[in-house]
């Protein structure tokens, strides 16, 4: 692993850029409001097309990156951030009014297709780089770590910038994918494709066989991860407006605070991903443990309806969620074969942006209402994904997963090895092939 730390370091640059480029501007939001004399709706546009062509795209990506390589589909994508981000900036700057507002919701257009193409092909390009399956466990923690100190950094980054000039948050996302793309470019490298890549029609083939096989477990991890997405974006929602509203903290003030419960996500994101190594039964658990510590905490914020109870118990279910991320990384990771990894991780990134533009709206429309009948239905949401863990990801002895952890290869060798000593056997004693057994060695 130690041999690869540079190609880390350029991957992991990748998840912090792309949620900068999006959560940069929540804390922002009614600044641009402001200052476009626009329609607050119109405004919330500029954070959903992000997300809804990302997940449009997300699957098209994966498929790409399946079929031509992982490095050809990262680095056209950030390439196309970098513009769509200057699109927007340079709209912000040189013009005013509606004008401005639908130049900049295409440069948010292209920011999303760019996002489709970069931070989903890099779960599935660090689980080609690694053999070993603790390697491959421990990257994929400092990646889910990267991309949670990206929403740590954002709402603190986004507020400061815009002190200096309302849109230099737009100016600020070509300069920070530039600096991702040269590293990609010059420091990570990718192992080598020893097969031909499969035709569309295999490939749709093979993505059938994969859910049909493994689909149980597979859209369990999908709608876990869209859940956790949607309690951390949500609450967030909750806690930006009643800061402002109640407690009259905005800029940098506010973003300070809405970043403590996301230093634990990240704090926990990292341990968990050390921990965990090759274990699928603790991977099971540990996620299990962090989807119940959320699901708690925030079943006793309904009963307390105080700021710092919300903030300290968040920040404690925020930890849970970042135990659970690696978690589900992995399980995905080394649950598919390497032909369809790239998709399969793709698809599980779609259901996390669909988390992300679920969470806003739906605590937007319960916001109003009473404060234990919001928080009870996020409760609920974190126990259903407490429970898709516990029934549908279920490892065998070993450490070997029952929800895919072993490969497709390894299951037709134990098959062939299981039918030869049939074979042998019926054959009988005269003719059966003997195979050497080991054999302690004796102490005498």
């Amino acid at each position: 692993m130690s041999d690869k730390k540079w190609d880390l370091v350029a991957l992991a640059s990748i998840p912090v850029i792309m949620t900068l480029g999006n959560s940069m501007l929540i804390p922002i939001l009614p600044q641009i409001e402001r200052e476009l004399k626009v329609s607050s709706f119109k405004i919330s546009m500029l954070i959903t097309v992000y997300a809804v062509v990302a997940i449009l795209l997300i699957p098209l990506a994966g498929y790409l990156s399946d079929r031509f390589g992982r490095k050809v589909v990262i680095i056209p994508s950030l390439i196309i951030a970098a513009v769509g981000g200057a699109v927007a900036g340079v709209a912000a700057w040189m013009m005013n009014g509606n004008i401005a507002y639908w130049t900049i919701l295409s440069g948010r257009f292209l920011q999303g297709i760019g996002a489709a193409g970069a931070f989903p092909i890099v779960i599935p390009l660090v689980g080609d780089m690694f053999k070993n399956e603790d390697e491959v466990s421990k990257s994929l923690g400092i990646i889910e770590t990267s991309n949670t100190f990206g929403k740590v950094l954002s709402p603190i980054l986004g507020a400061a910038l815009a002190v200096w000039l309302w849109y230099s948050p737009f100016l600020a996302i070509p300069v920070l994918c530039l600096i991702s793309l040269i590293l990609v470019i010059f420091l990570v490298k990718t192992p080598k494709k020893k097969e031909k890549p499969p035709t569309f029609s295999e490939f749709v083939a093979s993505i059938r066989d994969v859910l049909k096989e493994k689909g149980r477990w597979l859209y369990a991890l999908f709608a876990i991860g869209g859940i956790c997405m949607f309690l951390i974006f949500g609450v967030l929602y909750y806690l930006s407006e009643t800061l402002e509203s109640e407690f009259a903290l905005k800029g940098v003030v506010k973003g300070l605070v809405l970043a403590i419960p996301l230093a634990a996500l990240c704090l926990a994101s990292f341990v968990a991903g050390k921990w965990i190594g090759k274990d699928k039964s603790r991977m099971k658990w540990l996620g299990f443990a962090g989807l119940a510590l959320v699901t708690v905490s925030l079943g006793i914020i309904g009963v307390f309806d105080n700021i710092y109870v919300v903030v300290g118990l968040f920040t404690l279910g925020s930890a849970g969620i970042g135990a659970a991320l690696p978690c589900l990384d992995t399980l995905i990771t080394e649950g598919v074969d390497k032909k369809q990894r790239g998709t399969i991780t793709a698809l599980f990134s779609s259901m996390r942006f669909i988390g992300v533009s679920l969470g806003p709206p739906v605590v937007s429309l319960l916001i109003g209402s009473h404060h234990f009948l919001l928080f009870g239905i996020l409760a609920a949401s974190g126990a259903v994904g407490g429970l898709l863990t516990l029934l549908a990801v279920k490892p065998e002895k070993g450490g070997k997963s029952s929800s895919g952890s072993g490969s497709k290869q390894d299951q037709d060798r134990q098959e062939s090895l299981h039918t030869k000593q049939k074979e042998d056997h019926e054959t009988g004693p005269m003719f059966r092939r003997r195979v050497p057994l080991p054999r302690k060695k004796s102490p005498y």
